[in-house]
């Protein structure tokens, strides 16, 4: 049983959906990007999502990039976000890492899974890698006892569906929209579809992330998926703030809103 797995299964006990909070590494400094993550666990967020910076992102809207380039420009490295996963993880919550499959590549994929595991993480989501190129992935993950999680989407066929939540360990990220990033003012309606289709295939927890903003649609999505990953909404409290602390406490009141969303789940 996964961390993430733990906190899933508590979750499900308890009635409601698990709330994944992300987070970019190094945004706005490093030490920043702790006390944001931190300020989220003690608002109620249950997992914490932390995505490597990337110069050149495939799914990340215009505010993840901002916040990337922001960390990118202040130098954080991979070694960084190691550390920062170590600070996270300290708290007690499951700690999972999103990242572009370059920057793993770099490092070496063993030696990446074997450090990430050192400081505490459970597993990674990667949105570029399919299970079909990620033989080195795979083998890292099962030698180092970490979680994988792959992405499925609205469009993704059934054969498609089923190869990949095979693959996964941990839970399953399904793409809520077609697109990029970013709070939407609706809930997608493709996405129970989705979660239907995934839930015909494995008894693994379905996560639902892209446009989730507000605690009335974070309860909308705990309705019918096992966790809410938000990003975008999140991460604008630390970039429209005028200061860090004027940031943190815009971060933990919607932490706050996202964690009683999920607990109200709307059937």
């Amino acid at each position: 049983m996964s961390h993430i797995g733990v906190a899933f299964d508590k979750a499900r006990a308890e009635g409601r959906a698990v709330l994944v909070g992300c987070m970019p590494a190094g945004f706005p400094t490093v030490e920043g990007s702790i006390a944001a993550m931190t300020a989220m666990v003690e608002a109620g967020v249950d997992v914490i999502e932390v995505e490597i910076p990337y110069s050149d992102p495939v799914m990340d809207g215009p505010v993840i990039q901002r916040a990337s380039d922001i960390a990118l420009a202040g130098g954080v490295r991979v070694a960084d976000t190691l550390r920062i996963i170590e600070a996270v993880a300290a708290t007690g919550v499951p700690v999972v890492t999103m990242t572009y499959w370059n920057p793993v590549e770099q490092y070496g994929v063993d030696a990446f899974a074997r450090d990430l595991a050192a400081a505490g993480g459970t597993g990674l989501i990667t949105p570029d890698l399919i299970p079909d190129e990620a033989q080195e992935w795979l083998a890292a993950s099962d030698a180092h006892g970490l979680d994988r999680t792959f992405l499925v989407a609205p469009s993704s066929t059934d054969t498609r569906l089923q190869m990949t939540v095979e693959h996964c360990r941990g839970f399953v990220y399904a793409t809520a929209i077609m697109g990029v990033t970013g709070a939407r003012t609706q809930a997608s309606a493709a996405a129970p579809v989705l979660v239907s289709r995934v839930r015909g295939v494995t008894d693994l927890p379905v996560g639902v992330g892209l446009g989730t903003g507000t605690g009335a649609q974070a309860s909308t999505v705990a309705g019918f998926a096992d966790g809410v990953i938000v990003g975008s909404a999140l991460i604008r409290c630390l970039l429209d703030a005028p200061s860090l602390s004027a940031g943190l406490t815009a971060l933990r009141a919607l932490s706050a809103e996202l964690a009683a969303g999920v607990r109200t789940p709307t059937h």
